[in-house]
C-alpha cells in the first residue's frame, strides 16, 4: 500500500438535529461541500432516507446537481441510492442525466436501504431488500452500458428497455456498492468489479468484518472475471480534529450526544451503546472514532490501513458532532496535516528544503563570493577610466 495515494472524502447522511431549521441545515451541507471543493477534498458522498427527522436528504441527484453547480474539482455520489425504492430503469436515466450535467464527476452508489421505517412506508418487506437491489443491479449495469433490457421481477417489468441517452462517462460513470455488517455488498460489488462503500464504524471489530467482507469481494470479482483494485474500496470512519485534545472534546460536546440517541432510538443498530455515560470517553477508548488533534488522526488512519492491508479512500462520516465553525475548522486541518501525509505532497518540499539547510554555508559563502567578485570588478573598472582634462 505504500505506493497507493490515499484520496480524501466525506459520506454525507447529512446528520442534524431535529431541532434546527431544516432549510438552513440543507443550505450549510451545500457550503459544506462547496468548503471541502477548496480544500481539494476529492469526493463527497450523499445520502438518501426518508423517516427519523435527523437525516434529511430525500433525493441525492437533487442534491448532487445543485451542488455541482456551486463546486469545481469535488466528485459527487449517491451514498447511498436505496434501490429497492426505484425503477431501476428511471434510475438509470437520471443517473445518466447526472452524469452529463456535472461532466462525468458523478458517481453512482446503491444499497439496499438501511432505515426500515422507509421500507414499510412504501409497503416493502425488509427481508427482500438485498434481493431486491441485486435485482435492480442486474438490470442497470447493462442499461447504464446502452443495452436493451427486457427484465420482469414481482416489482418492476422491463419490456425493451434501452436508455435514449448514453453515458458521458464512458463505458460507464463510477459506481459502488455499500457494504457494512452482511455480505450482501460485497458480494454484488465483486460480482460486477464495481467499488465497494464499508460503512459501519472503524473500531478494531468493525475493521475486521470490512476486510472480510473485501476478502469475500476479491473472491467475487476473481470468479466472475474482473481483477479486485484496492483503490476502488472506500473505508468511512468518523473523525474531529482540532489544535489540541482538550479542545477537539470540547468541540464534540455540541452535538454528540444527539447522535448517539438518534442511532440508539431511530437507526438500525447503535453505534454508541445505550448505557454509555460519556459518548466521547467511549468513542476514543474502543477506537469507534478518533477526536483529537491532526497527529492522533495521522495514527488512526495508519492502524485502519496496517489491519486492513489498504484501501483507496478514506470518507469521514459528516456527523455534526461540533459546531459549524469548529467543523470547518476540522476539515481545513484535515486537509492541511493529515491528507498531505497519505498523499505524499510534502517529501519534496522537506527534502528540498533539507539539502539546502545541509549546504547552507557552502552556498551562502558562494553567494558573497560572487556578490565580492561583482564589487571587486565595478571598483576596477571605475579606477581604469582617464581622468577628463580642464580643457575639456
Amino acid at each position: 500500500m505504500d505506493e497507493l495515494y490515499l484520496r480524501s472524502g466525506i459520506f454525507l447522511a447529512p446528520f442534524h438535529n431535529h431541532d434546527e431549521n431544516p432549510t438552513l441545515s440543507m443550505e450549510r451541507d451545500l457550503e459544506l461541500l462547496e468548503h471541502l471543493d477548496r480544500l481539494n477534498y476529492h469526493e463527497a458522498w450523499v445520502g438518501e432516507h426518508h423517516s427519523g427527522g435527523f437525516e434529511l436528504i430525500a433525493c441525492p441527484e437533487m442534491f448532487i446537481a445543485a451542488a455541482a453547480q456551486r463546486t469545481r474539482h469535488i466528485r459527487l455520489g449517491t451514498g447511498v441510492v436505496s434501490l429497492p425504492y426505484h425503477n431501476p430503469f428511471m434510475l438509470a436515466d437520471r443517473m445518466v442525466q447526472l452524469d452529463h450535467m456535472t461532466r462525468g464527476r458523478a458517481m453512482f452508489g446503491v444499497g439496499p436501504g438501511a432505515l426500515v421505517h422507509d421500507a414499510l412506508k412504501i409497503g416493502i418487506d425488509p427481508g427482500a431488500q438485498r434481493q431486491m437491489m441485486n435485482e435492480a443491479l442486474e438490470v442497470i449495469i447493462p442499461l447504464l452500458r446502452g443495452e436493451t433490457v427486457n427484465r420482469k421481477t414481482n416489482w418492476f417489468n422491463l419490456t425493451e428497455a434501452q436508455l435514449q441517452l448514453r453515458s458521458y462517462t464512458r463505458p460507464t460513470m463510477e459506481l459502488a456498492v455499500a457494504a457494512a455488517r452482511s455480505p450482501a455488498g460485497s458480494l454484488a460489488a465483486g460480482k460486477y468489479g464495481i467499488g465497494m462503500l464499508s460503512i459501519g464504524g472503524t473500531s478494531p471489530a468493525a475493521m475486521e468484518r470490512h476486510t472480510e467482507n473485501w476478502g469475500l469481494y476479491e473472491e467475487t470479482a476473481r470468479a466472475n472475471g474482473h481483477v479486485p483494485d484496492r483503490r476502488n474500496w472506500r473505508v468511512v470512519g468518523m473523525f474531529h480534529i482540532a489544535e489540541t485534545r482538550e479542545q477537539a472534546r470540547k468541540n464534540v460536546q455540541f452535538g454528540v450526544q444527539a447522535f448517539a440517541d438518534y442511532f440508539r432510538d431511530v437507526a438500525t443498530f447503535p453505534i454508541i451503546p445505550p448505557d454509555v455515560p460519556d459518548p466521547y470517553e467511549w468513542l476514543v477508548e474502543t477506537g469507534t472514532g478518533c477526536i483529537g488533534t491532526p497527529d492522533d488522526a495521522i495514527a488512526y488512519i495508519d492502524r485502519l490501513i496496517a489491519g486492513s492491508g489498504g484501501f483507496g479512500v478514506i470518507c469521514e462520516l459528516a456527523q455534526n458532532w461540533a459546531d459549524w465553525d469548529a467543523t470547518k475548522k476540522h476539515y481545513e486541518l484535515m486537509a492541511r496535516f493529515v491528507h498531505p501525509h497519505f498523499q505524499k505532497s510534502r517529501e519534496l518540499l522537506r527534502g528540498s528544503y533539507d539539502y539546502a539547510t545541509s549546504h547552507h554555508e557552502d552556498f551562502t559563502g558562494k553567494a558573497g563570493a560572487a556578490i565580492q567578485a561583482e564589487i571587486d570588478r565595478h571598483a576596477a573598472r571605475s579606477s581604469a577610466k582617464p581622468e577628463r582634462s580642464a580643457a575639456e
